[in-house]
């Protein structure tokens, strides 16, 4: 009976703890988030100082991730707001307002007075009413050592014509998330998903709300069927028959104490309106065909104006419990939800050399250099004469007609062309998580987002744009080197000893260059040498092009590609 007693009181006693621990956990969650309130607080302090409408043309913005970037219903813009950039250290939380004029590749910085407060992973949708509007929900404050969260529940729209912000307030709404999806159907907002993370744990939802843009009023939805289940980050998106689409997300899940478990979704719903019935939606699963994306979370997605919905990038990550490794992507894909079919974006590639050249003959029938013309319109031969010293001293005079650029002879093989294109460094954004994607006459941008080398994160402020009607190439309209990025986690004096590493390797280059200068012969520099046992004859034939380019004065097809930088 002592003995039973005794483990009585020590369950009793372990009960307690643990209703110790919880109190002191909740009590600690209250205090981090009312601290988060009074540092956001704090911010809109500062933002109301703010009494005027200014807008400043500018640089491209600063690195960041999860953002929103929206096309302007009316203008030729893109419309940039919130986001976040991480150094290694602190954590930057944004509220600043960018437009980027497509016609003219500007950016301008828009201050309004009365903005939101800082926030990123939040939704943005633009609706034409009023002369364009921009709606705003949730999104979170991560506090400056990336370790607290606030998340918001509020509403906010952007009237576009006037500038102003404007908080909507109204009932009945969804809580505090971030990693939700929104999307504008009819004259409604369907907000679905995303999570809620604090200090002691986290919930993912799968909930479905709307908002009316008449009578601004939140209502929550309860569709019928079997619906996605709890995520965040999916694709979102209302098809041409007037359904909204849902695949893909992440979720987490604790397995044990300080160990969870993600989930990388792949399956795809589709959430119908019921003709009819007043507020009725059903849930229905279906399993495109075709080339699906392979298992990734933090995918961007638009809509073409062809009415599919086009995914780009993202991360798959290998979890590990001591460890998590992410593989990036920069792949497209697009759903065409008429065929219930997913295609692999393929790029074309850029026009040949071969018919730019034929343009320009039809446009410069004189020839570009001025030469003289043939009776058949071609320019006259050019001949070439060089005179080589071997290294015994003979002189080797070599003498070659040269045909200009015809009609006929100036067109290489498709092979030749082939391979000139593919020696050509590839234009394209580097694998990358969590960019913001927007379309603007079928035009696809591409902009910042992040991704992993080793345990540093680097972020991204590079913009690209892809002709979706074409799909030949992407054009870098800003370009970014990741090494000059801030990252403080590495010491000065790592970064000294780098800087004196790599000094003093350019100290033993540019020894080995003086020594190779000053043992070499004059004609050297001028003329390859013979290879052992190699005849005069052989090796005459083999430098004939080395002379004849020292004639011409031209530099190696591709000498240039070599000064193209490497990309991250």
């Amino acid at each position: 009976m002592g003995k039973k007693g005794k483990e009585k009181k020590k369950g009793r006693g372990a009960e307690k703890t643990a209703a110790k621990m919880e109190k002191k956990m909740s009590k600690r969650s209250r205090k981090e988030e009312d601290d988060l309130e009074a540092l956001i607080a704090h911010f809109q302090t500062l933002d109301a100082r703010k009494t005027k409408i200014t807008e400043t043309p500018c640089a491209p913005p600063s690195a960041r991730l999860n953002a929103s970037l929206s096309a302007h219903p009316e203008k030729d813009e893109l419309i940039l707001f919130g986001g976040e950039y991480f150094n290694g250290q602190k954590t930057f939380v944004y509220n600043e307002l960018y437009t980027y004029n497509i016609r003219k590749d500007t950016w301008t910085k828009v201050e309004i007075p009365g903005p939101p407060p800082r926030r990123c992973a939040h939704q943005a949708v633009v609706v034409p009413q009023g002369g364009g509007q921009l709606w705003i929900f949730g999104g979170e404050f991560a506090s400056p050592d990336g370790e607290q969260f606030y998340h918001y529940k509020d509403l906010w729209v952007l009237h576009l014509a006037t500038k102003t912000w404007e908080q909507v307030r109204s009932t009945g709404g969804p809580s505090g998330r971030s990693g939700h999806r929104m999307v504008a159907w009819k004259r409604q907002l369907i907000l679905f998903g995303g999570f809620h993370e604090s200090a002691r744990d986290y919930v993912y939802y799968n909930d479905v709300y709307a908002f009316s843009l008449d009578t601004f009023t939140w209502s929550r939805l309860a569709p019928s069927g079997l619906g996605p289940s709890p995520r965040s980050g999916c694709q979102m998106s209302v098809t041409p028959q007037g359904s909204i689409m849902v695949y893909g997300g992440y979720s987490k899940q604790r397995v044990r104490k300080d160990v969870d478990r993600g989930t990388q979704h792949s399956d795809m719903f589709l959430l119908k309106h019921e003709e009819g019935g007043e507020g009725r939606w059903v849930w229905t699963r279906i399993n495109p065909s075709g080339a699906r994306p392979s298992p990734r979370s933090g995918f961007s997605v638009a809509v073409t104006p062809s009415q599919q919905t086009v995914l780009f990038g993202g991360v798959c990550d290998e979890e590990e419990e001591e460890s998590l490794e992410g593989v990036f992507f920069n792949d497209l894909y697009f759903y065409d939800a008429a065929k219930n079919r997913w295609f692999a974006g393929q790029l074309q590639g850029p026009k040949s050399e071969k018919k730019k050249r034929r343009r320009g003959q039809a446009e410069e029938p004189a020839g570009a250099d001025g030469r003289e013309l043939g009776p058949a319109g071609a320019p006259a031969p050019l001949e070439v004469v060089k005179e080589v010293v071997s290294e015994d001293g003979t002189v080797v005079t070599i003498k070659q007609v040269l045909q200009a650029p015809g009609p006929a002879a100036q067109a290489p093989s498709e092979e030749d062309a082939g391979a000139r294109e593919a020696s050509r460094p590839r234009v394209e954004p580097c694998p990358r998580s969590s960019a913001m994607l927007a379309v603007k006459h079928g035009l696809l941008f591409v902009y910042g987002g992040m991704f992993e080398a080793g345990d540093r994160q680097v972020t991204l402020n590079d913009l690209y744009c892809l002709d979706l009607h074409r799909m030949e190439e992407w054009k870098a309209l800003v370009e970014m080197d990741p090494k000059t990025q801030e990252w403080l986690e590495e010491t000065d004096s790592d970064e000294d000893s780098d800087s004196a590493r790599d000094a003093e390797a350019g100290d033993e280059d540019q020894d080995e260059d003086s020594e190779e200068d000053s043992g070499a012969e004059p004609e050297e520099p001028q003329h390859p040498e013979m290879a052992p046992r190699e005849q005069r004859v052989d090796a005459l034939a083999r430098t004939e092009q080395h002379g004849l380019k020292l004639a011409c004065d031209a530099p190696e097809p591709g000498a240039e590609e070599g000064k193209a930088p490497k990309r991250a």
